[in-house]
């Protein structure tokens, strides 16, 4: 083996990864120009399901029908994998009238799948089967039968499933995007159920990571800068917005502003050492929005304002909540 290993040079490792990618490449392109109606009747049978979407598959296609279930589910489609041994001992149960199944098998004879394509019979449960064999089991049971193209493994033994998994990978997107696409899923629904981790943080709103409340540094336009400077001091944000007598807010105060007016500073009011009109952004802003803002505008910190530049104020963000979110 390590002989092997020594008379294979990178050149060699590169060649196989192409045409590796390559082959399955191709064959993702002879499932697109395979797609017909019968894609579509699988759409809207998902579309009108009262219930949730099962999906299934056995060994290597069960961890492509855990994927598929998991990007169904995040994009607004009720959806959960089924193992189908594990259906043969109760999961059963867990499919019902209402639900559509969606079930995977490379060669459409999966002896797993017996009970799980038995029950959706039995209790009329709509199933989209998924298989590369015409004429198999699991197609000739399907209320949908979802035909892959014949196509070679990426292996050139062609006993490892590779190009086969891959294609039906796609086409669980394929399925996944159409739906989303018809039901007008926004990027604010899908942070809805991506709370967490990187996707969940570059989808985060402003009203999601700002101060409200008491925290907010704000005094009123003739408030002396004795106490604004307190304000300052206290809040922590190195800056303290200025209000107009309705409580808009009017201007800003900074470090700079600061500078700029040391001489006689403490005999001055707020309104007239503030920079006018500042910078806000709006609670329903993406932060990462607020990001480029500040960014673009060399400041670190926002004021959160309704009805526009001249609104109430209602929060500040600052650049280090948008950092400690994982925005950047």
């Amino acid at each position: 083996m390590q002989g092997m290993l020594k008379n294979m040079s990178a050149t060699t490792f590169v060649d196989i990864g192409r045409r590796v990618l390559t082959r399955e490449s191709f064959a993702v392109s002879e499932l697109a120009a395979a797609l017909d109606e019968n894609f579509a009747r699988a759409v809207e049978l998902m579309l009108n399901a009262k219930g949730r979407v099962i999906v299934s598959g056995m060994g290597k296609s069960g961890h492509i029908a855990r994927k598929i279930a998991a990007t169904l589910a995040s994009t607004g489609t009720p959806a959960h994998f089924v193992h189908p041994a594990e259906a043969s001992h109760g999961d059963l149960g867990m499919m019902a009238q209402g639900d559509v199944t969606l079930v995977l098998s490379n060669s459409g004879e999966t002896p797993e799948l017996a009970d799980v394509i038995a029950y959706t019979r039995r209790f009329s449960i709509p199933m989209i089967g998924i298989a590369g064999r015409a004429g198999s089991t699991l197609l000739k049971q399907a209320d949908v039968a979802l035909l892959l193209p014949e196509a070679e493994e990426a292996c050139d033994t062609g006993i490892v499933p590779t190009t086969s998994t891959t294609m039906t990978l796609a086409l669980g997107d394929a399925l996944a995007i159409a739906l989303m696409e018809h039901r007008e899923f926004t990027p604010e629904n899908f942070r809805d159920f991506h709370p967490g981790g990187k996707l969940g943080a570059r989808l985060s709103k402003v009203q999601d990571l700002m101060h409200t409340g008491a925290e907010i540094p704000l005094v009123p336009s003739d408030t002396a800068m004795s106490d604004a400077l307190l304000a300052i001091s206290q809040k922590g944000f190195g800056v303290v917005g200025v209000t107009d007598p309705e409580g808009a807010l009017c201007g800003i105060i900074t470090d700079g502003d600061l500078r700029r007016n040391m001489e006689n500073l403490l005999e001055k009011t707020a309104a007239q050492v503030m920079t006018p009109d500042p910078s806000t952004i709006a609670p329903d802003a993406l932060a990462e929005l607020a990001v480029s803002q500040m960014n673009e505008r060399k400041i670190t910190c926002l004021f959160v304002t309704e009805g526009g530049q001249r609104g109430a104020p209602l929060g500040i963000l600052h650049i280090h909540d948008c950092l400690r979110a994982g925005i950047a």
